[in-house]
């Protein structure tokens, strides 16, 4: 008998203990893909120098805060930093199985995720960074509010065959 008790204590605290974990890891569901599907837009348009769709993806007042580059405050600015610094230069790839995704209560989403960037010119992907993007859904669809790039750092090379 007294194996059953301390069996059913056993099972009590698993499952109390399981209920206080968070409710999935990030990276699957409804959410998940709606912000990933966002994600795709928005650096196939940082990629493609479509600088119309990108700006539209962003409030007006948006924050981008990045380690080496330092702070821009609106979207003008993003953009313009855009044009002259990644247009035509630089392809952003998504670090597969890397994406992440977290809703915020009554306003929208947190995205994180690593990424690569490779040179056009040369084809050579050598910089690796990690970022978060906080997202808000509007009843016109989902912007940008916040946007963190860093640990920017050289990628590792390849492997040899």
């Amino acid at each position: 008998m007294k194996v059953w008790g301390a069996l059913a204590v056993l099972v009590a605290c698993a499952a109390a203990t399981r209920a206080a974990e968070p409710a999935g890891d990030g990276a699957a569901g409804p959410l998940f893909d709606t912000v990933a599907a966002l994600d795709e837009r928005l650096f196939e348009a940082y990629n493609r120098c479509d600088l119309a769709v990108f700006e539209s993806m962003f409030v007006p007042d948006v924050e981008f805060y990045h380690d080496t580059g330092g702070v821009t405050r609106d979207r003008a600015s993003v953009v313009d930093n855009t044009r002259k610094w990644i247009c035509g230069k630089v392809r952003r790839e998504l670090l597969p199985g890397t994406l992440r995704v977290y809703p915020i209560k009554d306003f929208g989403a947190i995205e994180e995720g690593e990424h690569r960037f490779c040179e056009l010119a040369s084809g050579r992907c050598e910089g690796i960074a990690k970022f978060v993007m906080v997202w808000r859904q509007d009843p016109d669809g989902w912007k940008l509010t916040r946007v963190l790039s860093y640990g920017h750092r050289t990628a590792p090379a390849p492997a040899p065959h």
